[in-house]
């Protein structure tokens, strides 16, 4: 009987090692399934979009300057003036590159400088009286309807912007990248494994305002790289597509195995 049972336990022992390889992809479907998304959404926005602090700006100010009543006043005159001062550094963001923090902090040193000379001969226009003089005589004054008119101007091509990336966008799929274009939906295929990435913050105040940055895409079939400006929130963007590629080399080499 011990005879008869011996072949019997060997059997067993060999059936066990067996089932374990086909046990692995099956689990490496799942965690791609599970872990990573299916598909990532890459859209490269115009610099427009970084003028939302102008946009706030002017509505905060022209509700103020409307419960001010519309009036000359030096309170109405303070709201103007922070207007332009929103206006002037985001405009300054949209016109420069400041890739480190080094040419931040030089910015924010020659703002404050130009901040304090104002100031130094608002409040004494005796030390220079020429300068005292101009800066007295500037007294800028807009009224609510500008205010409201300038912050529906740039509502409307926020508007045309939305509309716009929805005829321009990639698309990140397991398999394939995609670019989707133009107003009959126009599609380009890229193919997805050995898809590398690379990420660029060249400018430290969009990347704050927005959380955005460069893409680069290089696809394995094409000799030019794939470059995606302004992507927002690109560090959530670079996980998803970190998760997604490496999940993506998992399968590939289970099925190989």
């Amino acid at each position: 009987m011990s005879e008869e049972n011996a072949p019997q336990e060997a059997v067993h022992g060999t059936e066990a090692p067996h089932e374990a390889p086909h046990e692995a992809p099956h689990e490496a479907e799942h965690r791609h399934a599970h872990g990573a998304p299916k598909k990532i959404y890459l859209i490269s926005y115009p610099k427009l979009v970084f003028l939302y602090p102008t946009f706030i700006a002017a509505v905060v100010c022209g509700v103020l300057t409307w419960i001010n009543g519309n009036q000359q006043t030096s309170l109405s005159e303070s709201f103007s003036l922070i207007f332009l001062g929103v206006m002037t550094l985001n405009l300054v963001v949209l016109t420069f590159d400041f890739p480190r923090t080094t040419s931040l902090t030089l910015f924010f040193f020659v703002a404050m400088v130009i901040m304090g000379l104002y100031l130094l001969f608002h409040f004494k226009p005796d030390l220079l009286p020429i300068v005292g003089k101009a800066i007295a005589a500037l007294k800028p004054f807009a009224n609510s309807s500008f205010f409201f008119l300038f912050a529906a101007i740039l509502f409307v091509f926020y508007l045309a912007i939305l509309v716009a990336v929805r005829f321009d966008y990639w698309e990140v799929g397991p398999n394939e990248l995609l670019h989707h274009h133009g107003f009959l939906s126009d599609l380009k295929r890229y193919p997805a494994p050995n898809l590398r990435i690379d990420k660029e913050i060249n400018d430290v105040f969009e990347y704050a305002l927005l959380r955005s940055g460069r893409l680069i895409l290089h696809a394995r079939t094409e000799s030019r790289a794939i470059v995606l400006d302004n992507v927002l929130f690109i560090n959530s963007k670079e996980q998803m597509l970190t998760k997604m590629l490496g999940s993506l080399q998992v399968s590939l080499r289970d099925d190989d195995e």
